[in-house]
């Protein structure tokens, strides 16, 4: 069924999963086996691009690509609460005598191997995830310059009305983007960081990679609404920063 839903994705637009237009499927490559293993992309500025076909999510008339720091994320989030549940299953069955010392030990020296990988790899994920959040304040950082040079020009008469109007709606659509975005990778990061620390459940029947609720991650209040018009928006800069515009 996944390899259908693929196949009909061709000539399919595809975007991210803030809703960003990235392009439009031309193609797939598939494994000799017919497992469809990376789609073809014809961007919106012409160039092509290959995507993992784990990243892709056909809903319907959508095809949505995934970031891949979410798909890691994700599969941190299963396998290390996996691994350490086993380890302490395997711990109980060895307390119990019901498997023999040395295989208790084989067993255990594979799953804490295991496990310190995954923890090495996620720390690092951590970091990319840290760097795509900054990444994200500063876009949020320009576009609010953008907004105030929009307001200014238009305030003195510089921007038509209607020129006016559609600039507005543009930028408050980039705003509301890509705090969209850094809301979702600072949840990622919270959720991670506490799988790290070991915070999930391990009772026996339930779901060990669940993990406690993240705090909801404020949103930069000069974008968590949409700007009413009219009245312009009045936007404080601080005055020792630089805009790249």
């Amino acid at each position: 069924m996944r390899n259908l839903d693929l196949f009909l994705s061709i000539g399919k637009g595809v975007k991210d999963e803030y809703g960003r237009i990235i392009g439009e499927v031309v193609s797939l490559a598939a494994k000799p086996q017919g497992d469809i293993e990376f789609i073809y992309v014809k961007k919106a500025d012409g160039t092509f691009a290959r995507y993992s076909a784990s990243n892709i999510v056909v809903n319907g008339p959508e095809v949505i690509l995934v970031s891949n720091i979410k798909a890691e994320t994700e599969m941190f989030c299963d396998r290390i609460p996996l691994i350490w549940r086993k380890t302490q299953a395997l711990k109980e069955l060895a307390e119990k005598n019901r498997i023999p010392p040395d295989l208790y030990d084989e067993l255990q020296r594979s799953f804490e191997c295991a496990l310190d990988q995954l923890k090495s790899e996620a720390k690092n994920l951590l970091e990319k995830i840290n760097m795509e959040v900054e990444r994200c304040h500063k876009e949020i950082r320009e576009l609010n310059y953008a907004l105030v040079h929009l307001e200014v020009e238009h305030e003195i008469g510089q921007i038509d009305d209607q020129s006016y109007e559609i600039a507005l709606s543009r930028i408050q659509d980039c705003l509301r983007r890509v705090n969209e975005e850094k809301t979702d990778l600072e949840n990622m990061k919270s959720r991670l960081s506490s799988i790290l620390l070991g915070e999930f459940e391990s009772t026996s029947g339930e779901d060990v990679s669940k993990v406690s609720s993240a705090p909801k991650i404020e949103s930069v209040a000069f974008t968590s609404s949409p700007l009413p018009t009219p009245p312009p928006v009045v936007v404080y800069v601080n005055e020792t920063e630089k805009s790249n515009i």
